[in-house]
């Protein structure tokens, strides 16, 4: 449902293009709602079987999900930074040093057969 109510949206919002960069005054001018033909499409669309008998609930239903978005776009987000997580997402930086990992011994103490420091191998092509 709520996957639906995304799309439409999102269809609302190309429908419509804002004429400035903030599109809020555009979804005040433009309420978004859903009638039966909307939903049997979107329902053909996802590939979902709805029984004639099911689209009824579920105009309701995408409309109370369109009305949350539309309170949503009523609040005032101007003193809000955007963010991607909730959690900071700082990650700690090692030095960049090229080694060789200090422990080929064991490395090669694993392989069937070691040459000059290297995994031999058969010969593959003649």
């Amino acid at each position: 449902m709520v996957r639906m109510a995304r799309n439409l949206a999102e269809r609302a919002s190309r429908a419509y293009p804002p004429t400035c960069c903030k599109a809020a005054p555009l979804l005040a001018a433009w309420p978004m709602s859903v009638d039966a033909e909307t939903v049997k499409k979107i329902a053909r669309l996802a590939r979902i079987a709805l029984a004639e008998d099911e689209v009824p609930p579920l105009v309701g239903e995408l409309n109370n999900i369109l009305g949350w978005v539309e309170q949503l776009g009523a609040v005032d987000t101007s003193g809000v930074a955007p963010m991607a997580s909730v959690m900071p997402g700082v990650q700690p930086w090692r030095a960049d040093a090229i080694t060789d990992g200090g422990i080929a011994d064991q490395v090669l103490a694993n392989a069937p057969e070691a040459a000059s420091g290297f995994f031999a191998v058969p010969k593959v092509i003649e």
